[in-house]
């Protein structure tokens, strides 16, 4: 049964995959093709590596928020007119504050880190940055829920792709709207791939852990 549900989820990132690696492998190319002397494995593991020191600020919310969440809902406990709550139990206020705000820590640490990295090696980030990030990814996880109560799926239930992309999109949208000229800099094709690639396989793996843990109910 488990077997047939991890299927079921894994299923549409199968083409999903597929089309990023190869986007992904072309983009490495090309930059090799330029000629900077640089090794094709050094230059992926650059891309990758800029990928994660992007996202960290947004990685660390959700995973947070389940940790320490709980108390009062977000939505106070209200219904929609089609008689489903709102968001439900499973977003708190204490989950919210709790997770960006640990998500702006940790982006407050890389600001200071990077003072140490050699310029031009990662993509520094701001405070702006930073915040917008943590915050975008937990608004974006909200966003997520409330549609998905819309179509009738519980707290817990699987809703591939959507599960996996819900905090990327909402760091993306408010970086993109309200830090522009930061989030054109940095968002390289290369950088954008990696984080369509890594981002499902860091969240698979930490909701198994979760779980493992107790502190999630399902591995996904």
């Amino acid at each position: 049964m488990r077997t047939d549900a991890a299927d079921e989820v894994i299923a549409p990132f199968q083409h999903l995959f597929n089309r990023c690696g190869t986007l992904f492998l072309q983009s490495v190319c090309e930059r090799s093709a330029l000629g900077d002397g640089v090794p094709l494995v050094v230059d992926i593991a650059t891309i990758v590596l800029n990928a994660l020191w992007i996202m960290l600020p947004a990685y660390i919310p959700n995973p947070v928020a389940a940790l320490v969440g709980g108390g009062m809902p977000v939505d106070l406990g209200r219904r929609c007119r089609d008689g489903r709550r709102v968001l439900g139990d499973g977003k708190t206020f204490r989950g919210l504050a709790a997770g960006i705000g640990a998500g702006i820590l940790t982006g407050l640490l890389q600001l200071h880190l990077q003072n140490s990295i050699p310029p031009g090696f990662l993509y520094p980030h701001t405070l702006l940055s930073v915040m917008l990030m943590a915050t975008g990814a937990l608004l974006g996880d909200l966003v997520k829920s409330f549609f998905k109560r819309r179509i009738g799926k519980e707290r817990g239930e699987a809703w591939p792709i959507a599960d996996q992309y819900d905090l990327v999109a909402g760091a993306f949208v408010l970086n993109l709207v309200l830090n522009t000229g930061w989030f054109l800099t940095t968002m390289t094709t290369g950088t954008f791939i990696a984080i369509l690639l890594l981002t499902p396989v860091l969240h698979r793996a930490v909701n198994i852990i979760g779980y493992l843990t107790g502190v999630k109910d399902v591995p996904w």
